[in-house]
């Protein structure tokens, strides 16, 4: 089986990509990414070596409709990661997310469709359910109402992908908030950004009251499912992906169990943020067995993989 991962070189494109070139059957993974964010570890790193020599590397843009077609022919299976992801900016400029997550996604879809590709995987996010109602929880049946723009573009991407549901078999995959080591480990997405800020600073900041409610997800287990799409017959369909609901202080309460002296502040104390609460027995774990695990044992093993300083030994950032 030949595989194009787009968005490859990012924080789950590029474990992604590590997962797919161990995998049985796989013959070749492509790897097409722009390198906006910069992300070079996937070509560097030595803790998941790609030693399989089956992975090759197209720098390239998701609205280059021409080097698309190109590196589409023998394709048996996309998987669509790339994106311009939320933090920090998810409502500062439409234009920003819509050139990409929007058009890049139909023009992609448009290539696919002129293709042989026989299998499409589409990364989503959670994000599209927008605020849910207090104490409801959101299922693959509730109705989007995405409320920034980072949300809005990725739901008309979903719409374009949609359109290939009666052609080929079509995965979207709504995923909840992602955390946990890469190679390529973003610290901008909330337990991420927590760890770095309780490890570097003994502080972290919560906006809002912190009674907002979060689904999340780690990398590992989202990999997993990714990676279980290639040898799993998973009929054309929207899914959810989520592990753990959590409000903001439950995340506080973990990490204060983790670095006992942490200090927090709150930045808009009097806002009660939106919550989204999401189903964890969606329609997917029907397909995939996804344990429950410990977000403790979770958060000081990516602490213990992604720092060279310990706590005490930390530089400070000023």
């Amino acid at each position: 089986m030949k595989i194009l991962v787009t968005g490859g070189a990012g924080y789950i494109g590029a474990q992604l990509v590590f997962k797919l070139s161990q995998t049985p059957g796989v013959e070749q993974v492509i790897v097409y990414d722009n390198l906006s964010r910069g992300n070079y570890n996937l070509f560097i790193s030595s803790s998941n070596k790609i030693s399989s020599g089956n992975v090759t590397f197209v720098q390239g843009d998701l609205l280059d409709s021409r080097k698309l077609r190109k590196v589409l022919q023998g394709v048996d299976m996309v998987y669509h990661m790339a994106a311009k992801v939320a933090t920090p900016y998810q409502d500062v400029d439409s234009h920003f997310f819509e050139q990409i997550n929007h058009w890049g996604t139909a023009e992609l879809v448009y290539a696919v469709e002129e293709s042989d590709v026989q299998r499409f995987v589409y990364l989503s996010s959670t994000g599209v359910y927008g605020a849910g109602k207090k104490n409801k929880v959101i299922t693959e049946d509730t109705e989007p109402n995405p409320r920034t723009f980072y949300a809005i573009s990725k739901l008309r991407g979903e719409e374009h992908v949609a359109r290939l549901n009666k052609k080929i078999n079509t995965n979207i995959i709504r995923c909840g908030n992602v955390y946990g080591y890469s190679p390529t480990i973003r610290f901008d997405s909330v337990i991420n950004k927590f760890l770095f800020e309780a490890n570097f600073n003994n502080r972290i900041q919560i906006h809002g009251s912190g009674k907002q409610s979060r689904a999340f997800i780690n990398i590992d287990k989202v990999i997993n499912v990714l990676s279980g799409l290639v040898s799993k017959e998973v009929p054309s369909d929207t899914y959810n992906l989520v592990d753990k609901n959590l409000q903001v202080l439950d995340l506080v309460d973990v990490f204060k169990e983790i670095y006992p002296t942490l200090e927090f502040i709150f930045i808009n104390q009097h806002l009660e943020l939106r919550d989204l609460k999401v189903e964890r027995e969606g329609k997917l774990m029907k397909y995939f067995d996804v344990p429950e695990t410990d977000l403790k044992d979770e958060i000081v093993n990516v602490k213990e993989l992604s720092f060279a300083f310990s706590s005490q030994d930390a530089p400070v950032i000023v």
